[in-house]
């Protein structure tokens, strides 16, 4: 007996090993594979030489450490490849101080760009056409943040010259204040007028499919437009102040596609803009959905729209470091090289009599890194160097 319940008991026991072990393996068969994402990775950008063929001709200051170029000539000048931060970043005690205000704006109770858009995974290249993607999109709403700087030397009830910058600070309660304390002390030396600043944040996402490509990269007035109707009259009532509606005292600065956003506006709407600053433009082909108007996205500037048309009244402050980005993305189109882009406008507008002003940064990559803090106060002296300091018009 005891034999035959010791020989039950050892089938019962296999037979429940081998049910599992089938269960496992038919778990492992069935179970759902993981959707893995691989993260793109841009290679390291060349160093892109000063002198090669098809280049402006520099003024050279490069090696002569923190020198910037003067700020009432136009012209193509080479820095670097050393930087040192300007004192202009810094609060100086003595010098009146601004004040810096913050609100936002819900998508959901605006017009344009009701609803926003957002992708999930980046597009794919359009056999059919080149110069484009496929891109998925679904719909979004989305909230930015408006961050207002007055200059303590406003005077209530008078019409201020303001600047625009793009990608400002996106969270209430963490402004940032590298601009205010430029402007601080720029309008407390008499260098520029005592001008508002107003730092709106992008809708989100970055290029082809996200909310911030939409706004900043796609050729039209579109965007210049809801700053002029969801932006500027909230800051007008929250704050009591009036903005000027003098083009002429209007102001947009950028980098990266801020930059091209930058020209954008005041291209499309010279009537509302004339004044751009802008580092490591993206004056490439990114503008999606693709428009057969516009070809080319802020690629055709240089290429086409600026040689072929009338100048128009505006001043451009340009900027790019010399191993700035190049063809990040799929596309393989031939207009995605940043350094290429900016040498091109400068060669364009100089030709077609622009005042600009450009500067080439040796040892600096997208965003112009270290020389940013050197001559962002140059570029605003030099952007307003026109305008009359403490003028109301």
């Amino acid at each position: 007996m005891n034999y035959l319940r010791t020989v039950s008991l050892f089938i019962f026991t296999l037979s429940i090993a081998l049910t599992t072990s089938a269960l496992s393996v038919d778990t492992k068969k069935t179970a759902p594979k993981k959707t893995v994402v691989k993260k793109r990775v841009r290679p390291t950008p060349p160093t892109r030489p000063f002198d090669a063929p098809g280049t402006p001709t520099f003024t050279r200051l490069d090696g002569k450490l923190g020198v910037n170029p003067p700020t009432d000539v136009d012209g193509d000048f080479l820095i670097g490849p050393d930087y040192v931060p300007a004192p202009e970043l810094k609060v100086v005690e003595g010098v009146p101080q601004g004040k810096v205000h913050q609100f936002s704006i819900d998508s959901k109770d605006g017009t344009i760009y009701n609803p926003g858009i957002a992708r999930d995974i980046f597009g794919k290249a359009d056999p059919n056409n080149p110069k484009t993607l496929i891109v998925e999109t679904h719909p979004i709403d989305f909230k930015r943040t408006i961050t207002v700087y007055i200059p303590a030397q406003y005077k209530p009830g008078t019409a201020a010259p303001f600047i625009v910058t793009h990608d400002g600070p996106k969270v209430v309660g963490k402004p940032n204040m590298r601009l205010p304390h430029i402007l601080d002390n720029l309008i407390a030396q008499d260098r520029v007028p005592a001008m508002i600043a107003i730092m709106i944040a992008n809708g989100g996402g970055d290029a082809q499919g996200h909310e911030r490509g939409r706004e900043y990269d796609n050729m039209s007035g579109m965007f210049a437009e809801y700053i002029e109707t969801h932006v500027l009259p909230l800051v007008e009532k929250k704050y009591k102040v009036k903005l000027t509606k003098d083009p002429d005292g209007r102001a947009a600065m950028g980098s990266s596609s801020g930059g091209s956003a930058a020209l954008i506006m005041a291209w499309f709407r010279p009537d509302l803009y004339r004044r751009v600053l802008t580092t490591s433009g993206t004056f490439e082909n990114q503008a999606w959905p693709f428009d057969p108007k516009y070809p080319d996205g802020a690629w055709g500037f240089h290429k086409t729209l600026i040689p072929n048309s009338e100048a128009k009244p505006l001043r451009i402050f340009l900027a790019v470091g010399d191993r700035d980005l190049l063809n990040p993305n799929v596309m393989k189109d031939g207009m995605h090289d940043w350094v290429e882009a900016n040498n091109r406008m400068a060669k364009v507008i100089k030709a077609k009599g622009y005042h600009y002003q450009y500067i080439y940064c040796l040892n600096a990559r997208h965003g112009i890194g270290n020389a940013k803090a050197q001559i962002l106060p140059h570029a605003l002296e030099w952007l307003w160097k026109d305008y009359p300091v403490g003028s109301v018009k």
